[in-house]
C-alpha cells in the first residue's frame, strides 16, 4: 500500500523519494503561515469597513508608506545576521505583536478605538505580506530552479489547506474563545512555522555530504550588502523591474476584485459582527472550491481577470464573485504563484530576500493603492462594475505579455547559468538579471 501511495504523489507531483521529507516539511512551514493570517483576515476586513470604504483607501496609502519604511529595516536584517535569525526575528516580531494587541484588547478595552483598529488593520496588510515573501524567499534559497518548477506547486498545497482551515478555525472559535482570543492562535502558529522555517534551512532534498557541508556553510553565512540593495537592485535590472511590474499589475486586479467584494458586504449592513461572518464564509467557501478547482483552472491568471470582470459587470451577483474570486484565488495560489516564484530562483541570495521583499510588500502594496483609487475613481464617475471592466482587459493583455517575456527571461539565465547547485550563492555564481 505504502509503495503504491509513494508512486501516485511521484507521478501526480513528480517528487522523487529523498525529496518527500523536505516538501512536508515545507508544505507545513506555508500551512502554519496561511493559517496564521487567515484566522485573523476576517476580522481585519471587518474592522477596516467600520468607516467606508474611502477609509479603506486611506488605510491603503498608509499601508504602503509603513511597508517602504519597514523594507530597509528587513534589508539590515538580512544583511547583518544569518538567514536563520532574520527569517526567526520576522516571524517573532510579528507573534509578539499579536500578544501585544490581545493583551490590549484584554487589559484595557477602553482604550480601543478607531485609531487602534486602524492600526491594526495597517499592521495586518505588512505582516500579510512579510510573512508569505519570507517563505517563499527561503524557498527560492533553498531549491534549485528545476526542482522549483517540480516542487513548488506540492508545497503551495499546504498554504490552501491553511487558506482553509483558518477561517474555518476561526468560525468555530470566535463563538467561545472572542475575535481578540484569535490573536493568540495566529501567534501560536507563526511559532510553529519558526521550527518549520528552521528544519527546511537544514533539510536540502537529495544532497550529498558535500552539499550537506554547503547547506551548514550557507546557513552560517551573512549575506551582507546595504540596507537598500534590494531597492537598488530592482531599479537597475530589466528582469527584476520586470517582475516588480508584473507583481503590480496582479495587485491592482486583486484590489479591483477586494473593493467589489467590500461593496457587495457593506451592502448587506453595517453590523461587523455581520460582516465579520460574511466574510469568514467567503473564504471558506472560496478557499474549499479553489482547492476543488485547480485542476479545471488551469488558464492563465490575466485572462481569468478579464473574464471575471466581465461577468460581474453582467451579473453582480454573489454566486458570479464567489466564483470569481475561487477561480481567481486557484490559478493564483496553484499556478500563478509557483510559476512566480520560480522567477527568485536564478538570482543571487542577496536579491532572493532584499528585492524580492522590494517586489512583493512595496510594489504590492503599490499596486493596492493604485487599484483602491482608480476603483474609488471610477465608481464617482458612476461607471461602478462597467468601468471596471473596461480598465481590466487592456491591462490584462499588458499582463500577459509581461509574463510571457518574464518565462523566457528565465529560461534564458538558467541556460546561461548551467546546471545550478542545490545552494546557489555559495559554490558557484549566479547569472546576472540585468539585461
Amino acid at each position: 500500500m505504502t509503495t503504491l501511495l509513494r508512486r501516485f504523489f511521484n507521478g501526480l507531483f513528480n517528487i522523487r523519494r529523498e525529496e518527500v521529507a523536505a516538501i512536508l516539511v515545507a508544505a507545513g512551514f506555508f500551512f502554519c503561515v496561511l493559517t496564521a493570517l487567515m484566522v485573523l483576515r476576517p476580522a481585519r476586513d471587518a474592522i477596516g469597513m467600520g468607516r467606508g470604504l474611502d477609509e479603506v483607501r486611506w488605510l491603503f496609502i498608509g499601508t504602503a508608506v509603513v511597508t517602504l519604511g519597514v523594507n530597509p529595516m528587513f534589508g539590515w536584517l538580512v544583511s547583518r545576521f544569518t538567514r536563520l535569525v532574520f527569517i526567526t526575528a520576522t516571524y517573532a516580531f510579528f507573534a509578539l505583536s499579536l500578544v501585544g494587541f490581545y493583551a490590549l484588547i484584554t487589559v484595557a478595552p477602553a482604550a480601543v478605538g478607531e485609531i487602534s483598529g486602524r492600526v491594526f488593520y495597517v499592521w495586518f496588510s505588512v505582516f500579510n505580506l512579510f510573512s508569505t515573501m519570507v517563505f517563499w524567499a527561503l524557498m527560492a534559497d533553498r531549491f534549485t530552479p528545476e526542482q522549483s518548477k517540480r516542487l513548488y506547486g506540492a508545497i503551495a498545497v499546504g498554504g490552501t489547506l491553511g487558506a482553509i482551515f483558518g477561517p474555518w478555525l476561526a468560525s468555530v472559535l470566535v463563538k467561545p474563545l472572542g475575535t481578540a482570543a484569535m490573536m493568540l492562535v495566529s501567534a501560536g502558529f507563526l511559532l510553529a512555522a519558526i521550527g518549520a522555517a528552521r528544519v527546511v534551512s537544514w533539510l536540502q532534498p537529495g544532497q550529498s555530504k558535500e552539499h550537506a557541508t554547503e547547506t551548514a556553510a550557507v546557513n552560517r553565512t551573512v549575506i551582507g550588502g546595504n540596507a537598500w540593495a534590494g531597492m537598488g537592485a530592482v531599479l537597475r535590472s530589466r528582469y527584476l523591474l520586470g517582475i516588480s511590474a508584473y507583481v503590480l499589475l496582479m495587485s491592482i486586479m486583486s484590489t479591483f476584485l477586494y473593493f467589489t467584494r467590500l461593496s457587495m458586504v457593506a451592502a448587506l449592513g453595517d453590523d461587523i459582527d455581520l460582516r465579520a461572518t460574511v466574510f469568514a464564509q467567503l473564504d471558506t467557501i472560496t478557499q474549499v472550491t479553489t482547492r476543488f478547482g485547480v485542476s479545471v483552472a488551469l488558464i492563465l491568471l490575466p485572462l481569468t481577470a478579464s473574464l471575471g470582470f466581465v461577468g460581474l459587470a453582467a451579473a453582480g451577483s454573489f454566486a458570479v464573485l464567489v466564483l470569481f474570486q475561487a477561480t481567481f484565488s486557484a490559478i493564483q495560489r496553484a499556478v500563478a504563484r509557483p510559476a512566480r516564484e520560480t522567477l527568485f530562483t536564478v538570482v543571487s541570495r542577496e536579491d532572493k530576500y532584499k528585492s524580492k521583499a522590494v517586489t512583493d510588500t512595496f510594489v504590492y502594496r503599490g499596486g493596492d493603492v493604485i487599484g483602491a483609487w482608480t476603483e474609488g475613481w471610477l465608481g464617482s464617475l458612476g461607471l461602478a462594475l462597467v468601468g471596471l471592466a473596461s480598465a481590466v482587459v487592456p491591462l490584462a493583455a499588458a499582463w500577459a505579455l509581461l509574463g510571457l517575456w518574464l518565462g523566457r527571461r528565465q529560461g534564458a539565465m538558467l541556460s546561461a547559468d548551467g546546471a545550478s547547485a542545490p545552494e546557489k550563492g555559495v559554490p558557484r555564481p549566479v547569472a546576472s538579471p540585468a539585461g
